[in-house]
């Protein structure tokens, strides 16, 4: 009777060849200062730390800068604040100076004007800078260029543009007046009428920026997929139809970080009414930013200026806040199609 042989383990059947001492190296895992692995979360740690480290230079003017600012003009709006020869104290906590707004005519004038010029600036930008984008993105020769003088007017100091815009509107000598005077009989003090301080303003602010929301919206436009057009093109849809209901929805990100970044650039407004019109006629084109600088500055009443301040920062981060939940509970329920 013939033995059964003894079956050769798997292990042993294909056993693989040894790897070279470099190759054992190269596997073997990072050790520490004393020969004991390191894990991957130490790593972590360890990258983070020198992170933090790198960046605490930066951090450290930003908390200077703007942090520490904010922070003391918040104190400032909920102090009473004694003015002295060498400066000012701050004494106690109170809510005089929200009282001293909310019983402010010129405080409630100066909120309805800042609201309804960065309602109507940014919708004007956001309608007028889609327009261009659409136009660049069918550039084929010469883009570069046209985007180049486009940005123009964005890279000008608004001071500048806003003392340009001035010579524009001047009642005497300003070139409006030499194109609309022959046309009616009569020149047209422009910056002396309230309702027309306003349109004019918001004109000079509408030529700077749009080009940044046109700049913003043709990114969108070249990043959006092309064979969803190009579908319903074949469907037989027109231009008009494949813009409204499929490249506007695919753009409504783009177009909300647009609308982010213009809130907040046009709600904190002072140097374009500070230039061109002086928050005048009266006080008909005066903003939040001009009337608190004039309250801490020119009255000297830091306390309801920080307040005036401190209620502006406080307005615009609750809208930009609700505006963000609106735009996160639209996204993914875009309507795409034909």
């Amino acid at each position: 009777m013939t033995p059964v042989p003894h079956s050769v383990p798997t292990a042993d059947r294909a056993s693989p060849p040894p790897l070279p001492p470099r190759a054992r190296a190269a596997h073997r895992a990072p050790t520490a200062s004393g020969g004991r692995p390191r894990s991957r979360p130490s790593l972590r740690r360890r990258y983070a730390r020198l992170g933090w480290l790198f960046a605490s230079p930066a951090l450290l003017v930003i908390l200077g800068v703007t942090i520490f600012p904010i922070v003391f003009s918040v104190m400032m709006s909920v102090s009473h604040v004694t003015v002295l020869g060498g400066g000012f104290q701050l004494s106690g906590i109170t809510g005089d100076n929200y009282a001293v707004l909310l019983r402010s005519d010129r405080w409630f004038h100066a909120l309805g004007f800042t609201v309804v010029y960065t309602v109507v600036t940014v919708a004007a930008e956001v309608v007028l800078g889609t327009a261009v984008a659409l136009v660049l993105e069918r550039l084929t020769a010469g883009r570069s260029w046209m985007m180049a003088l486009l940005l123009l007017p964005w890279s000008m100091i608004t001071v500048i543009s806003g003392e340009l815009w001035d010579y524009i509107y001047n009642g005497v000598y300003g070139v409006l007046n030499a194109i609309v005077e022959p046309l009616l009989g009569h020149g047209v003090n422009v910056l002396g009428t309230p309702l027309l301080a306003g349109i004019a303003m918001g004109a000079a602010d509408v030529w700077k920026t749009t080009p940044f929301v046109a700049i913003i919206v043709l990114a969108g436009l070249v990043m959006l997929p092309g064979d969803v057009t190009e579908a319903a093109r074949m469907d037989g849809a027109g231009g008009w139809t494949i813009f409204w209901r499929i490249r506007l929805p695919l753009l409504r990100p783009t177009i909300a970080i647009a609308v982010l970044f213009r809130i907040l650039q046009a709600f904190g407004i002072f140097d374009l009414p500070f230039v061109l019109t002086g928050g005048g006629p009266g006080d008909s084109t005066e903003s939040l930013a001009m009337l608190g600088w004039r309250a801490m500055f020119q009255d000297l009443k830091f306390g309801p200026g920080a307040a005036v301040a401190t209620s502006t920062a406080a307005i615009v981060l609750i809208g930009c806040l609700l505006f963000l939940k609106v735009f996160r509970s639209q996204v993914g329920n875009e309507e795409v199609g034909i």
